[in-house]
């Protein structure tokens, strides 16, 4: 089942002279498990590409589907809905509150949502990333590489139908870096 399609999708800024097209008639989706990179110089649209397809920014024109949903006709409360339900982001600054534990930075998209966490699967996702006696540190007592797990389970409690990762392994070493890359592609094959 796709979980993202796009036809004829375009994003510019701007208009007459000054219209900067940033995005030309992109056709393309993603199935359920793929595990895809988008890549390509800077300035080519990837950020604003993901940034749409994240329900972060609106397209100019064409269609953008979330698990067959149009995204172009919602407003900014149903967005927001679809974003908590369908999608989890992982940015390169991992964006962890540092009064908060890993544990809370963990469940906080939940405890938002009004939904308690499901703490086996809380368990699980602490044991496959290699956190679990990490749970009680707050962000400054973990390594980069810590931190960016914690981010990945953040992004993956809400069992969410698609993933973002917006350069999640720029702020690492080498190492970890491929560490990372292979948790992500563990966790795509693991929970599809």
């Amino acid at each position: 089942m796709k979980i993202i399609e796009t036809l004829k999708l375009n994003k510019w800024y701007g208009a007459g002279q000054n219209r900067v097209h940033v995005l030309r008639d992109i056709d393309f989706s993603v199935d359920e498990g793929d595990f895809v990179a988008i890549v390509g110089q800077s300035g080519s649209g990837k950020s604003t590409l993901m940034n749409i397809l994240g329900c972060l920014d609106t397209q100019s024109s064409g269609v953008c589907r979330i698990r067959g949903v149009d995204i172009g006709p919602l407003d900014s409360d149903r967005l927001a809905e679809l974003r908590g339900k369908s999608i989890g982001f992982i940015f390169q600054q991992f964006h962890l509150l540092p009064v908060l534990t890993a544990r809370e930075n963990i469940v906080m998209p939940r405890l938002l949502d009004k939904k308690q966490p499901d703490e086996a699967y809380l368990q699980e996702l602490a044991r496959m990333l290699g956190i679990q006696d990490r749970l009680t540190h707050l962000p400054h007592e973990l390594s980069g590489g810590q931190q960016q797990r914690v981010a990945i389970a953040r992004a993956l409690i809400a069992k969410p139908d698609v993933i973002f990762a917006d350069e999640p392994t720029g702020n690492l070493d080498s190492r970890t870096s491929a560490d990372v890359l292979g948790l992500l592609k563990r966790t795509s094959t693991q929970f599809n």
